[in-house]
């Protein structure tokens, strides 16, 4: 699978924002979670709030139960809630990690999520389009139905017995 496909399918929505989890850019970069979390815990003053933010637990709890993100074992009993990077936190990212992998991963991080915006904005366009369809609808309707009255009203007076001259 192409890495900007699997780069998209970690892309969840949280607060409204499309983010990705801090243990999935820690796979992607190839690192330790706890090395990721460590650099941006030391480059705080980089991340507002709109660039990161870290889950409740209830958050947390809603997105482990919805994905079944963790396997029994393997991180379930986290000491820390994860982080959520939006597009703005993951681009500030790849300058706190500063190497060639984090720079690559980076760049297509931010193809997925460019090509998910473009995909939202047709899906946006299309649907507009089916609704303003589907409001022409009636006057369509009543077009076909006048259309098909005179019709008929034209075959009426011919099947009708010609009275008078006729040739």
């Amino acid at each position: 699978m192409p890495k900007s496909e699997i780069i998209s399918q970690k892309i969840i929505e949280i607060r409204g924002h499309k983010v990705l989890l801090d243990f999935d850019l820690a796979t992607l970069y190839n690192t330790e979670t706890r090395t990721l979390k460590q650099a941006v815990r030391r480059n705080s003053h980089r991340f507002p709030e709109d660039f990161m933010f870290e889950l409740t637990k209830d958050e947390w709890n809603s997105i482990r139960s919805q994905i079944v993100i963790l396997k029994s074992g393997r991180g379930q009993h986290s000491k820390y809630l994860p982080f959520a990077f939006t597009e703005q936190g993951v681009a500030m990212l790849s300058s706190v990690l500063n190497n060639e992998k984090a720079i690559e991963i980076n760049i297509a991080i931010m193809r997925s999520f460019v090509s998910l915006r473009k995909f939202a904005l047709t899906y946006e366009e299309l649907t507009k389009r089916v609704t303003e369809i589907e409001q022409q609808f009636p006057d369509i309707y009543k077009a076909l139905n006048h259309l098909m009255d005179s019709k008929q009203n034209r075959q009426i007076q011919e099947e009708r017995k010609k009275i008078g001259y006729t040739k």
